[in-house]
């Protein structure tokens, strides 16, 4: 069974709801716990190309590490063979992400951008420093925070496979995980605004598809090589060859308001990779969509979520969400029966389509509220299972 981790980016949020720059004193209790980097920390293995240390399958050992703003904390879980190990691990580390906060006098919110108005700071570090310096505002003004899947692969060649295989499915999954709906202290008018904010960076967005290993690793050093993608961590395609383990990272998704959302899109994640790699077993040819109709997709998916019309990546023509996401779950339904996520994954998806995404349900705390302060704190017991 192909392993899987997932990484989501948190706010740190004081009492009122405000984002407030206290991630680095958190994480420094944190790192005394034994359970994270303190900024310094992180800056030095940053400076030296170190990650964290995981078994070699499907990314990281499990961390808590500082982001590019010091209003968020980062966390991994540890390589997971079960969703239900999923779930226990993000639940564990949302819970210690949040007592460390507390102890510095914040929270932590599953929110993938702020409700309310916020000053973004940025972490300190070389690293950061030289981002904001060549990216400008791209790196200064964005507070947002997404949540990564890593699925294990056996070779560069079946994840590169993988990676041509999987395009056009990507944006039903930003649809699905759409928890974003506010911006400024102003509903967008998006579900998932961060998608919009996140495809500012030069290296975001959809890719075409590479073929074979050599395509893909000459792609991403002629990125290199531009001298405008500063490392091979700032390859922000939306599904990429992981540069430290033997994976498959999947980008496209809002950081999950809710720990159950979350375990639906590792599973789907991984039911994905696996029936791609099934089907470049099998000799099927990668489908043949243009870029520029990904583009469209996932701008569609971030702008209704699944409250209406989604690009069909079968057809290239609108369909409405439900009936996109059906074909999304009969698409990987052999790999998730053979995984033993069938289940968990149908009631996951089915839970969605009535109750909405995360982006719904804080449009709803505030109707019923018409206060952005008490979107953040339903945030915070949501994030926390209540």
């Amino acid at each position: 069974m192909r392993t899987v981790g997932v990484e989501e980016e948190l706010l740190v949020v004081d009492p009122g709801g405000r984002p407030v720059p206290l991630a680095p004193e958190a994480l420094a209790v944190a790192a005394r716990r034994g359970e994270g980097e303190t900024v310094e920390e992180h800056d030095r293995a940053e400076q030296a190309g170190i990650r964290p240390a995981g078994d070699g399958r499907s990314g990281p050992a499990a961390h808590l590490v500082p982001e590019l703003k010091e209003q968020q904390i980062e966390l991994g879980t540890r390589v997971c063979r079960e969703l239900g190990e999923v779930a226990g691990e993000l639940r564990h580390w949302r819970s210690r992400a949040d007592a460390a906060a507390t102890s510095v006098g914040a929270r932590v919110a599953a929110l993938a951008t702020s409700p309310v108005p916020v000053r973004p700071v940025a972490t300190r570090g070389e690293r950061y420093q030289l981002m904001l310096d060549t990216f400008g505002l791209t790196a200064v003004e964005p507070l947002t925070c997404g949540c990564h899947v890593h699925v294990s692969v056996g070779d560069d060649e079946e994840g590169v496979a993988v990676l041509d295989r999987v395009r056009g499915w990507l944006p039903v999954l930003t649809a699905l995980s759409a928890n974003s709906p506010f911006w400024s202290g102003e509903d967008s008018g998006y579900a998932s605004f961060r998608s919009q904010v996140w495809a500012r960076w030069p290296s975001a967005g959809p890719t075409g598809r590479f073929g074979t290993p050599a395509a893909y690793h000459r792609v991403v050093a002629d990125l290199l090589a531009s001298g405008t993608v500063l490392d091979d961590g700032m390859v922000y395609f939306d599904a990429r060859l992981s540069a430290t383990w033997p994976t498959v990272e999947v980008r496209v998704a809002d950081v999950a308001l809710r720990v159950e959302d979350a375990v639906l899109l590792a599973g789907l994640v991984r039911g994905l990779v696996e029936t791609a790699a099934r089907d470049w077993r099998a000799g099927r040819p990668a489908p043949d969509v243009r870029t520029e109709l990904l583009r469209v997709a996932a701008w569609r998916a971030g702008r209704s979520g699944v409250s209406a019309d989604l690009v069909d990546p079968r057809s290239g023509r609108p369909a409405p969400a439900a009936e996109v996401v059906a074909a999304l779950l009969d698409h990987v339904r052999p790999a998730l029966e053979d995984s033993g996520d069938r289940e968990l994954v149908e009631h996951g998806v089915a839970e969605v389509l009535r109750r909405g995404t995360g982006a719904d349900l804080q449009r709803r705390a505030f109707a019923e509220t018409g206060d952005l302060a008490a979107v953040v704190r339903a945030a915070v017991a949501a994030t926390h299972g209540r």
